[in-house]
């Protein structure tokens, strides 16, 4: 006890003010990290980095200085050296992915403006896989990460086109059976198994499984599933649990223009949310 309280004094002698706000400089960029890396499998990695170094960290402050162990301090610096290797070397497709996205257009052009292609170019697909009867399953992420659902599937990690995605859903593709998840503007996964909800009906009409997956992966996280019939070539589209059957071109591009307002990170977007009236929901 002796020893926090001489720790926490030691504090004392700095502006509070300078102490607030380094400590929430490091929480955004430790937040940042932990929302870029969630639904990977480096999450887990950054984690237990980060353990490591806090555990390091207060038992070298509260221990090895206070009772002068300097074979133990200066072994633990050595450590934290070996620590960063590893972790680059274990974070370097995150890494990559970071670095890429830096140095792609988002930067000149805005995010606002890439989502907006992305959505054109979903809507495309979307529509001409309708016009054709066929069948296909597309996941847009949101917030709620769907690393879980990525991880059975196919890892893509590919700009969104339209092309790709016809593609992809042609009948005799490898990747044709089950769902496509898109996370931004990118393809995250190709052929991933969703949950079916229970429901076989709405509205009298019998569901098939790819609209039972749609809602059920919809019931489960904030994305939003796109879902085109094989049998009859019609569009759908799932939120929240709930699905709206036969949806035109138009309130296609309406959908998802909400969607990408509000995937885009500006401050912008939580301008035009605020000013936002509250809509009825669409019936199907």
């Amino acid at each position: 006890m002796e020893t926090l309280i001489d720790y926490f004094g030691r504090l004392a002698i700095y502006n509070w003010w300078v102490v607030v706000i380094e400590l929430f400089l490091i929480g955004l960029v430790v937040y940042w990290a932990v929302d870029f890396l969630e639904g990977t499998r480096g999450e887990r990695l950054f984690r237990g980095v980060i353990f490591i170094l806090i555990a390091g960290v207060l038992i070298l402050n509260l221990v090895v200085e206070r009772f002068g162990f300097e074979r133990l301090q200066y072994l633990y610096k050595g450590f934290l050296v070996a620590v960063l290797i590893i972790a680059v070397a274990g974070f370097q497709p995150e890494i990559r992915r970071a670095l890429i996205r830096i140095g792609r257009a988002g930067l000149l052009v805005g995010a606002s403006q890439q989502l907006s292609r992305t959505a054109e170019e979903i809507i495309s697909a979307v529509t001409d896989l309708a016009a054709a009867k066929t069948g296909a399953i597309i996941v847009i992420e949101k917030r709620v990460a769907l690393g879980e659902f990525i991880e059975t599937g196919l890892r893509i990690d590919a700009k969104v086109t339209s092309e790709l995605l016809k593609a992809m859903f042609q009948t005799g593709s490898p990747l044709h059976d089950m769902a496509v998840v898109i996370r931004g503007d990118r393809v995250a996964a190709a052929r991933v198994q969703l949950p079916l909800a229970e429901a076989d009906s709405i509205d009298g009409v019998a569901l098939g499984s790819r609209h039972r997956a749609a809602i059920g992966i919809t019931a489960g996280s904030d994305a939003t599933c796109l879902v085109v019939s094989e049998e009859t070539g019609i569009m759908s589209i799932a939120q929240g649990g709930e699905l709206i059957l036969n949806i035109t071109e138009s309130q296609l591009r309406m959908h998802l223009t909400s969607i990408m307002k509000e995937m885009t990170p500006t401050l912008e977007r939580f301008w035009k949310l605020a000013k936002k009236a509250p809509t009825t929901k669409e019936k199907p």
